[in-house]
């Protein structure tokens, strides 16, 4: 059977970074191909010149048997090729209707709400999309969201949808409803490409995969009888897989210490948290995890309770404060709240220590001691740019997630509030940063490590709560883990 899409020989340079160098990839009508590699390796530069956001250096585009050369998106989605963001392209305070409509020229001039209404209706059934044409955009999930830009490319007439990390904000359920309308997708003749890092998902329903690693990509391969170890070695060229190894730390001082920490849709809580322990915090999105977080951190103000840091009431401390004393913080959102895009990373790394010498001098930032710094800190974390001057908006989500853990990790704290630190990282940067954390750990700091993926907790953690409706529902040490318990304990039941 002819390809759909053909791409050959496909080059893109930013200055000495090839970003692709010399790619092949073709899909075909009614397949799923799975396009794997680690942050950086070329797999969002590959789409954006697939998509015309981007011009290659060189190589060729075939799709439908005609080329595409020189394109822009207007002309891609033409040609039928549909490309779904992470971040989503749509207006809050439209309906889903309207969203549809927006740029459309068959909803007319004069905007024909009933007929496309109608067909919104048809194609929603069709696919399973469960979607209502008259609801808010802003009053949806995040999963209905996504199934906006899924219905807008079907109704335009896309052959093939370019979907990256479609998975990486939907809650279990979600995905899969996700894999549900993608195969059906497939069953309809569309192809598809799936960009991810969650390998379960890529056997669950790619048909073949292709793995870019420093901008070059494997021969496509099925992915009948290949595990999830194997895809992870050919995406990283190690195994990833071995268990983390915990030494067993013994008479450590109490840390951290929380009586009935209350905050808002929190608590009350208590808590208590040794040196050289990890406290793996589980439970369903949506259940208190990010009022945790900022309530530990500092970020949002306790109602009622004591906390307590290596015996200091730090309950009314501000965040600025509690970091002085000894207290770090990973945030959930790196791009929102972490970082700053707009800045370098030389810049983003002295965040916390801008204020003080070396870096800083007659209130004044040291270039020289700050560059310094951060070279020897990119070494140390493998953060992958140029220079410490490249803008932190411009890496790859795994090298800006190595600057939050070098900033965060390079003042050795004494208390580390992790949350959803892997969240968007390939299998061998989750591995490099739980190896970071559990070896603060083995130094005889205390972690509170929040995540969504039960796999990690289980992996790195000595004790473990699940979180429901702002509460601890149970606590469980690591070896005495049942499965099944800690389902109820998501659930919200306690027997």
């Amino acid at each position: 059977m002819a390809a759909l899409l053909e791409m050959r020989a496909i080059a893109k340079y930013y200055g000495p970074v090839r970003a692709n160098d010399g790619i092949d990839l073709d899909v075909r009508a009614g397949e799923i191909v799975g396009l794997l590699g680690e942050n950086g390796s070329g797999k969002s530069t590959l789409m954006k010149v697939l998509f015309g956001i981007v011009p290659p250096d060189s190589g060729g585009i075939v799709f439908r048997g005609r080329e595409l050369s020189g394109h822009r998106p207007r002309e891609a989605m033409g040609a039928g090729i549909a490309m779904i963001h992470q971040h989503f392209m749509l207006i809050d305070a439209m309906t889903v209707l309207e969203n549809v409509m927006l740029g459309w020229a068959e909803a007319g001039k004069v905007l024909r709400r009933g007929l496309i209404a109608q067909r919104v209706h048809e194609v929603s059934r069709r696919l399973g999309l469960d979607l209502d044409p008259h609801a808010r955009v802003a009053d949806l999930p995040l999963g209905r969201r996504q199934r906006i830009e899924i219905l807008k490319a079907v109704l335009r007439n896309a052959e093939l949808l370019i979907l990256d990390e479609p998975t990486s904000n939907l809650a279990p359920g979600e995905v899969h409803d996700l894999l549900t309308i993608l195969s059906r997708l497939r069953s309809e003749g569309r192809g598809i490409v799936f960009i991810t890092h969650k390998l379960p998902e890529v056997l669950d329903v790619c048909d073949s995969v292709v793995v870019l690693r420093a901008g070059k990509a494997s021969p496509k391969a099925s992915v009948v009888g290949v595990s999830k170890s194997q895809l992870a070695e050919m995406m990283v060229g190690r195994d990833v897989a071995a268990p983390h190894i915990l030494k067993k730390i013994d008479n450590q001082p109490l840390r951290l210490e929380a009586r009935a920490l209350t905050g808002a849709g929190l608590g009350p809580l208590d808590l208590e948290l040794r040196g050289g322990e990890i406290l793996g915090i589980a439970g369903v999105d949506g259940n208190g995890q990010f009022e945790l977080a900022e309530t530990l951190s500092g970020l949002r103000p306790a109602v009622s309770g004591s906390l307590r840091l290596d015996g200091r009431d730090i309950v009314r401390m501000s965040s600025a404060r509690r970091t002085r004393v000894g207290l770090a913080y990973m945030p959930a959102d790196r791009s929102a709240t972490a970082l700053v895009k707009s800045m370098s990373i030389a810049e983003n790394l002295m965040l916390r220590d801008s204020r003080r010498r070396p870096y800083c001098r007659n209130g004044l930032l040291d270039q020289g001691a700050t560059v310094e710094k951060a070279n020897s800190l990119m070494a140390q974390f493998d953060i992958r740019a140029r220079s410490a001057d490249t803008k932190a908006g411009s890496l790859s989500g795994g090298n800006q997630q190595k600057i939050v853990i070098a900033r965060e990790l390079d003042r050795a704290p004494a208390v580390l509030v992790a949350h959803q630190p892997t969240w968007g990282l390939d299998p061998g940067a989750t591995r490099f940063v739980l190896e970071r954390i559990v070896a603060l750990r083995d130094g005889g700091a205390a972690i509170v490590y929040i995540s969504s993926e039960l796999e990690e907790i289980l992996a790195i953690s000595d004790r473990i709560a699940v979180l429901s409706a702002g509460r601890f529902a149970g606590l469980v040490k690591r070896e005495a883990v049942e499965k099944a318990q800690l389902g109820l304990w998501m659930s919200g039941r306690t027997a």
